[in-house]
């Protein structure tokens, strides 16, 4: 398996435009802190307009990306990214105003293109074969690491070195020139909803609660080993300032992780691999906060970063078993909606017993919630039946679930449709 197939202009143009469109996503809750943080008070208000924007991608991703429809997925696209730019804009251009109107702002930057990153996603895997469905799925995990990467770095030097408003108005500009590339996409054609079997979208997105929750799960350990990371170095007597290098490491896992997901097939059903390496990031954020020595912590960090990518990847796969091909991108919504979720609950989680216990003990805490929500949706995916969603025909429950389409799953979709795989599985635009 190799990413020949990904080296395309098409997917190079998905990737500039994913880009300008993610970018702001990773920018802004730093971005509001620096923002505010001048004003009285402003470190608590920037935290509130944090909070506020990530509602607001919790309440679009779903309420959005279930109306998304393929044959239209360019202008209600751009109509998303432009309201968020317009959302950042008015935070940048507006930085001493009243709370609520930031507020107001901050979730319209958040919820109008919350649908984005599920329909971008949905997009990036009809631009390649289906063969190489995993391997476009690694390389934009490598992508959004990098980006989130980056970020941080970009927030601090545009906001100290030329001015606190800066981030955001940039964060505007490149949502708003993301919307060019769109247009350069290939046009969205209508899906083949026959493989709902007559199901209703809400009805089809619950069938699929066991994947949301251990998508939940799966980002609920980064929101420990980021939020209560500079308390836990403070504890050991560690200089706070390490935290950044330490979570440089973990992007940085996550980036190799990624790319080497892509270069095989593993072994093992889709829930039980995915339950396994969610096992393994556990024990090593657990180390992490065990373990005194700086130097080992970084190595358990940076090991969790690639095991953490491999998780997210194995997430999105199990997703495209449990979901039929016009409800991909809706799902891919619900998705980003559920495991923003599982980040806001785990770190209000862990700040709430940093007032009664010690960091090592909150990280633990978490670790052991996390692990609950894990081995829950591991359960669910157990008893959900794997089928094919279309009327009158199932995919054997015996298959290996490896995620990466055998040619029999394929042979026996083709016999439950009638005909090939939707359109969109084949270089259209994006799964409906």
């Amino acid at each position: 398996m190799t990413y020949r197939d990904v080296a395309s202009k098409q997917v190079l143009t998905w990737s500039l435009t994913a880009v300008g469109a993610r970018l702001p996503v990773a920018l802004a809750p730093l971005a509001v802190v620096f923002l505010v943080r001048e004003r009285p008070g402003g470190y608590t208000l920037g935290a509130v307009l944090a909070a506020v924007y990530v509602i607001g991608e919790i309440v679009g991703a779903p309420l959005l990306g279930m109306r998304m429809r393929p044959e239209r997925v360019r202008p209600q696209l751009a109509a998303g990214l432009v309201a968020g730019a317009a959302g950042f804009a008015g935070l940048g251009a507006l930085p001493h105003a009243h709370p609520l109107v930031l507020g107001a702002f901050a979730f319209l930057a958040g919820a109008a293109p919350a649908a984005a990153p599920g329909a971008m996603r949905a997009l990036l895997t009809g631009l390649v074969p289906e063969r190489s469905v995993t391997q476009a799925l690694s390389f934009e995990s490598v992508l959004n690491s990098g980006i989130w990467a980056l970020s941080p770095a970009v927030v601090t030097g545009l906001a100290l070195g030329v001015a606190p408003r800066v981030p955001l108005l940039l964060a505007a500009a490149l949502m708003a020139a993301s919307v060019g590339g769109l247009w350069a996409l290939p046009v969205g054609r209508p899906a083949d909803e026959t493989d709902r079997g007559g199901a209703s979208m809400a009805r089809i997105m619950a069938r699929a609660w066991p994947v949301y929750v251990t998508g939940a799960a799966s980002l609920s350990l980064l929101a420990l080993a980021e939020l209560v990371l500079p308390a836990l170095l403070e504890q050991r007597g560690t200089g706070v300032g390490w935290a950044g290098p330490l979570l440089a490491g973990f992007s940085l896992g996550s980036v190799v992780g990624a790319f080497v997901y892509g270069l095989r097939t593993w072994p093992g059903r889709l829930h039980t691999r995915g339950l396994v390496l969610m096992t393994g990031v556990s024990a090593c954020v657990a180390l992490v906060a065990l373990i005194p020595d700086t130097a080992w912590m970084a190595g358990a960090l940076v090991a969790a970063g690639v095991l953490q990518a491999c998780v997210m990847l194995t997430r999105n796969l199990s997703l495209r078993e449990a979901l039929p091909a016009s409800a991909l991108a809706a799902g891919y919504s619900v998705m980003y909606a559920a495991v923003g979720a599982g980040y806001a609950v785990t770190g209000s989680f862990a700040g709430a017993m940093l007032q009664v216990v010690a960091p090592s003990t909150a990280v633990l805490a978490g670790v052991g919630l996390t692990m609950t929500l894990a081995l829950i949706g591991a359960w669910g995916e157990r008893r959900r039946t794997s089928q094919r969603w279309a009327p009158g025909e199932r995919v054997p429950d015996e298959k290996p679930s490896t995620g990466e389409a055998s040619g029999a799953r394929a042979a026996v979709e083709e016999r439950s449709a009638g005909v090939p795989r939707p359109a969109v599985e084949q270089g259209s635009a994006v799964d409906g």
